[in-house]
C-alpha cells in the first residue's frame, strides 16, 4: 500500500491547441486579401447574397450587377443578354432564382400615357422586407376619422372699382373659356368665383379679353400645374396694369334755333339766321327765272 506506482504521470497533461501544436506547421495557402478602400463608384453587397448557400454563382453575380446599376437603368432579359455572354435562357433562370429568394421583384405598372410596363426592383436585404410585411397587425380601438387638412386659401386678387353684373359675367365667361386654350386650366366653380373680380379689374382698365387671356395662358410651366387657380390669381395680382388714362368728355356745341319767318312767295314758315323775304326754294326759283 505504501509503494508508489512509478508509471503514473506526476500531473495531468494539458491539451495543446491545434494551431499551437509543435508538430503542426502554419497554413500558408488559401485566400488572401489585398484590399484598398473604395471612395467612389462602389456598391455595398451583403454576405447573405455574396455567400448565399442556395443561389447559383450566376444568380449571385447577376444580383450583384443589378444592385450596382443606377436607378432607371434597363434590366430586362434582352438588355442583360446583350451585356453578358451567358445567353437569355441562363439569365432568365438566374432572375427567377433571385425572385424566388426575394432579391428581385417585377411589377406591372401603368404609365401616365396609358402604357403598361414591367418595373424591375432590386432588393438588397430581402429579410428586412419580409420582416416589415410579416409584422402582425396590432389590435387597436377604431380611431376617429382623420380630418383632411384645410386647403390653402388662394392668393388675393384685385377688385374692380365699379363692379356690375355685366362686367362680372364677362370675366366669368373668360375664365370658363380658358380650358379651350389649355386643358390644364379647367377651373372649379369656387375658383372661378374667386378669380372673376380680378379679371373684371383688368377689363375695367380697358384691357381687351384677348389680352387678358394671353397673360393667363402664356409661359405655363411644362411639368404641370398642381393648382392652376393659384397661378392665375398670382398673375392677376402681380401683372395688373395701371388704370386707363383720363379722357375729358368732349361736349357738342349747343344747337342754335333761328327765328321763324313767313315766305312772301309761298307763305311757308321757315327758319333763317337773318331776316329774308323768301325761303330757299323760292329764292332758287327766282334765280332760275332771272
Amino acid at each position: 500500500m505504501g509503494t508508489q506506482n512509478p508509471s503514473a504521470p506526476p500531473r495531468a497533461h494539458v491539451r495543446v491547441a491545434g494551431n499551437k501544436h509543435p508538430n503542426r506547421t502554419p497554413r500558408t495557402g488559401g485566400l488572401q486579401h489585398d484590399n484598398t478602400r473604395h471612395t467612389t463608384r462602389f456598391v455595398v453587397i451583403g454576405n447573405h447574397l455574396a455567400q448565399h448557400p442556395e443561389l447559383s454563382l450566376l444568380a449571385i453575380g447577376l444580383g450583384t450587377h443589378l444592385q450596382s446599376l443606377p436607378k432607371g437603368a434597363p434590366a430586362d432579359i434582352k438588355t442583360l443578354a446583350a451585356r453578358f455572354p451567358e445567353g437569355a435562357t441562363r439569365i432568365a433562370a438566374a432572375l427567377r432564382e433571385l425572385e424566388a429568394h426575394g432579391y428581385l421583384r417585377r411589377e406591372r405598372v401603368r404609365t401616365s400615357s396609358g402604357r403598361i410596363v414591367t418595373r424591375t426592383i432590386s432588393c438588397n436585404q430581402p429579410a428586412a422586407v419580409r420582416q416589415r410585411t410579416e409584422q402582425p397587425c396590432r389590435e387597436s380601438t377604431p380611431s376617429a376619422p382623420r380630418k383632411k387638412p384645410a386647403r390653402k386659401a388662394l392668393p388675393a386678387v384685385p377688385r374692380p372699382a365699379y363692379s356690375g353684373p355685366g362686367l362680372l359675367q364677362a370675366a366669368t365667361d373668360l375664365l370658363a373659356d380658358l380650358r379651350r386654350h389649355d386643358s390644364r386650366l379647367l377651373l372649379s366653380a369656387d375658383d372661378t368665383a374667386h378669380l372673376a373680380p380680378g379679371v373684371a379689374a383688368w377689363l375695367e382698365r380697358e384691357v381687351t379679353p384677348a389680352a387678358v387671356r394671353r397673360v393667363l395662358t402664356a409661359d405655363l410651366p411644362p411639368e404641370g400645374l398642381r393648382r392652376p387657380a393659384a397661378l392665375l390669381a398670382h398673375r392677376l395680382a402681380s401683372q395688373l396694369p395701371p388704370p386707363a388714362p383720363f379722357r375729358a368728355r368732349t361736349t357738342a356745341p349747343p344747337s342754335v334755333r333761328h327765328p321763324l319767318q313767313n315766305c312772301d312767295g309761298c307763305d311757308r314758315a321757315f327758319r333763317a339766321p337773318t331776316p329774308t323775304t323768301h325761303c330757299r326754294d323760292c329764292r332758287t326759283d327766282l334765280q332760275e327765272a332771272a
